[in-house]
């Protein structure tokens, strides 16, 4: 190890010692891509710009706008809804800041309302738009983070507020009374990130934004909306879903780009050991490898440490041993990335690393401070971990220490992946594939933002899906990013948010158009028969005292709050979703690199007690997920293939929880949980097929697992092609022989309570999906399976076993049967 230099290191330089780490027969870089440097293409400032907002940008050293920044400034200027679709670091921000704050300066009644996904970004925004320092613009942010005492000036008096959907959602349009002054002059609404309103929550959102159109109508405004969307597949038509309104795309990015080095990264096999073990006594399985674990959960130690029974080794001194040859395993990805963290620093690099989950974002920062404090005391201070749960002053204060270069490297969640202006970044480290093409490169396009060269490095994960993706570098490098899909007319999102429309103003017969036409008719009529609303003269009138209950993001509930037994401090939040995973009775939870033992889990008050502990163990929680069919709503009989529509029960439930040695994985021991069940009750979508009929197409008993898997990933995947969902939005489940089928069977359901209509659109066109998904299989060039047919970047077994050749075999018999014509 070596002290850090006076002058950092360049990407090219850095990537030629991070190379150095492997050996010549054995480099763990398998790809180096060349992203080549652009020159940008300037545009005078637009005529109507006022002279106080260009003097402001050009004190901040904004001399001219590129050219898409002016075009999409105008289009906003003219009154067109635009959306502005262009790669990280090409200041989309300006494009919206233009127009936006020269309406505030020609027109002192006017009104800008910025909507951005986290609460970091609008913090982000709201110290750039201060640092112009125009007069009587007054930004603030409007979130959960803004004290009571403040929300109310922030009402009367802030001309630009920064807030999010959620806020909006839940404050600002349940209470628009108090917001008619502010909404009577709104001029522009700002969407940044808008491709991250996607799915479910994106439907959600959608009505959100035609609910605040329909509010500020009521108080006589029509503003103009300004999207900011990351480089995706049709961004006019995902952002006219958005917002229900014509939007024009501008997607030439003419901005300057310094040029990017990606190297894609295979950790290193370790050296093959062998254990001495009595020659008859230890059976082959008590001895492997250890897993990985699920993403929020990653042990410190995974896949270099061995399991061993203890018990099964205690023989009498008089047994032969002999040598077992371990099976070879790769170094874990995150003892890798904090390694290249490590080595980034010391090299001088400023170096951001992005990591799946929020317990790795945590042991990727404690492994790299303490290998820096070993190198040169203190500088393990130089480096912190960021993630969601923090308290807002913890989150504010790493954000400033990372501008200011305080800080030199930063393991986070993908909390950081948007806009937030990270200048100074020289490297980004991305501590496997993060699901989908375009978070990777919003991840890559952190550094770099100077203008200067970067290093982007994606680090494998050691699964089928990094690894295939670590020596298939086509699959990542020269293929367009997906589109965001989401669907407004979905009747499991439009009913809910027609509740929440009527509780804040009655429904007329012209808002139905606003949010659907028929499909909100429909929905409206439903409701009405359902009681939850109640028809008068007037329109339709939310029928209960309180507020419908409608989560966006579907969370499953308040945060459970994090909080030290002895000294009553709140450490931070865990969000319900995770909290049986990671704050049940025992478990270690990582806060900002100091461990603590959780005493109690009290899920009625959301509250986990815990204390300071830095124990020598892990602990990994166990669950068990089950799906068992409720009722079945439609079926399809076809001889030995059956297709059914119905209501299912998926069950999860942390049943234990497992602590394990800190360096040697060894299980101390296993301990059981006593938690609830967890029920999602939704509509699944399922075919089943005779054991006979699979064998008749030549797929064996053995074969069944991987065959029925590998059709279960692929209708996933090609399901958004046909129902207009999110991959994210749906689950899957395939077994070889289900007890409530009695037969072979795959299971695709709604990911969301209740169902969300994909299932319901699965089912209505299933020749056509599963012929698509039939064909994407047989199409693809790939041997054995790839993430573009048979792989998924969510499966939980880790995309094993799969069995792409006797896929198309099970897809084949499923389809003649459904078509005899075929």
């Amino acid at each position: 190890m070596q002290c850090v230099t006076s002058t950092a290191f360049g990407p090219a330089e850095l990537l030629h010692r991070l190379r150095a780490r492997g050996t010549a027969e054995a480099s763990p870089i398998t790809h180096v891509e060349r992203v080549p440097p652009r020159s940008g293409r300037q545009a005078p400032w637009p005529t109507w710009t006022d002279p106080s907002v260009r003097d402001a940008f050009a004190a901040a050293g904004i001399l001219a706008p590129w050219e898409h920044q002016a075009s999409a400034a105008t289009l906003a200027w003219e009154g067109k809804h635009v959306v502005l679709a262009t790669g990280t670091a090409s200041g989309k921000s300006l494009a919206y800041q233009l127009p936006a704050l020269s309406a505030l300066a020609t027109d002192p009644k006017a009104t800008v309302l910025y909507l951005s996904p986290t609460k970091a970004l609008a913090a982000d925004q709201l110290r750039a738009v201060a640092r112009l320092g125009l007069d009587g613009v007054r930004p603030a942010t409007f979130d959960g983070d803004t004290p009571r005492e403040e929300r109310e000036w922030v009402r009367q008096h802030a001309r630009f507020v920064l807030t999010n959907p959620d806020m909006l959602h839940h404050s600002l349009l349940p209470g628009h009374a108090r917001w008619g002054v502010f909404l009577r002059r709104l001029s522009y609404v700002v969407i940044d990130e808008c491709h991250t309103y996607r799915g479910v929550f994106g439907s959600h959102v959608a009505h959100v934004l035609r609910r605040l159109r329909r509010a500020a109508a009521r108080y006589g405004s029509a503003p103009t909306f300004v999207l900011a969307s990351a480089t995706s597949g049709d961004p006019a038509g995902a952002a006219s879903r958005l917002t229900g309104l014509p939007v024009t795309e501008v997607t030439e990015d003419t901005s300057p780009r310094g040029g990017v080095t990606f190297a894609l990264w295979e950790p290193p096999l370790l050296p093959q050991s062998t254990l001495s073990v009595p020659a008859q006594s230890v059976p082959a399985q008590s001895v492997s490898p250890v897993s990985s674990g699920s993403d929020d959960s990653p042990d410190p130690a995974d896949a270099e440490s061995l399991l061993v029974d203890a018990e099964s080794l205690s023989v009498d001194a008089e047994s032969l041993f002999v040598d077992v040859e371990l099976p070879p395993i790769r170094r874990s990805a995150l003892r890798e990335t904090a390694d290249l963290l490590t080595d980034a620093i010391v090299a001088g690099t400023r170096t951001l690393a992005f990591i799946r989950s929020r317990r790795g974002a945590e042991v990727v920062a404690s492994m790299t401070r303490r290998a820096l404090d070993e190198a040169v005391p203190g500088l393990g201070e130089r480096v912190a971990a960021y993630r969601a749960g923090y308290l807002r002053e913890d989150r504010r204060a790493i954000e400033r220490a990372l501008l200011s270069g305080e800080l030199l490297g930063l393991a986070s969640t993908n909390a950081l992946e948007l806009g937030v202006d990270l200048v100074g970044l020289d490297a980004v480290l991305i501590c496997g594939y993060p699901g989908t093409r375009a978070s990777l490169w919003q991840q890559a396009g952190r550094a770099g933002r100077a203008g200067g060269e970067a290093l982007a490095v994606l680090i494998a994960r050691d699964d089928p899906l990094d690894t295939y993706l670590v020596h298939h570098p086509e699959a990542v490098f020269g293929r367009p990013v997906e589109a965001t899909v989401l669907d407004p007319a979905n009747p499991y999102v439009l009913g809910p948010q027609l509740c929440c429309a009527a509780s804040e103003a009655p429904i007329t017969e012209s808002d139905l158009e606003l949010f659907g036409g028929p499909a909100a008719a429909a929905a409206v009529q439903a409701l009405v028969e359902e009681g939850a609303l109640r028809r008068r003269p007037s329109g339709f009138y939310w029928t209960h005292r309180g507020r419908p209950d409608v989560d966006l993001r579907g969370t499953g509930g308040a945060p459970v709050s994090v909080v030290e037994s002895s000294t009553g401090r709140l450490l931070g939040t865990v969000d319900q979703g995770s909290s049986h995973a990671m704050l049940h009775t025992g478990a270690v939870h990582l806060h900002q690199g100091v461990s603590y033992i959780v005493d109690e889990l009290d899920l009625d008050d959301a509250i986990a007690l815990v204390h300071q502990e830095e124990p020598d163990w892990s602990t990994h929680a166990r669950d068990v997920t089950n799906l068992s069919v409720v009722n079945v709503r439609s079926y399809v009989d076809a001889g030995p293939v059956g297709l059914f529509l119905g209501e299912v029960d998926v069950t999860n439930q942390v049943v234990s929880y497992q602590r394990r040695r800190i360096g040697t994985g060894e299980v101390i021991d296993t301990r059981p949980l006593d938690l609830p069940v967890r029920e999602l009750r939704t509509v699944a979508v399922w075919f089943t097929i005779s054991p006979e009929a699979l064998v008749r197409a030549g797929v064996e008993p053995s074969d069944f697992p991987g065959a029925l898997h590998a059709a279960e990933h692929a209708g996933i995947g090609l399901l958004p092609l046909i129902a207009t969902c999110d991959r994210w939005d749906i689950g899957g489940l395939s077994t070889a022989g289900h007890a409530d089928t009695e037969a072979p069977t795959v299971f695709v359901y709604d990911g969301h309570p209740g169902g969300a209509g994909f299932a319901e659109r699965a089912y209505a066109v299933a020749s056509e999906w599963l012929q698509a998904t039939r064909e994407a299989i047989a199409a693809c060039v790939c041997e054995a399976g790839c993430p573009a047919c048979v792989q998924s970047p969510k499966c939980g077994n880790g995309n094993n076993p799969l069995d792409k050749d006797a896929a198309v075999k099970v897809l084949d018999t499923v389809l003649v049967a459904l078509n005899p014509h075929l």
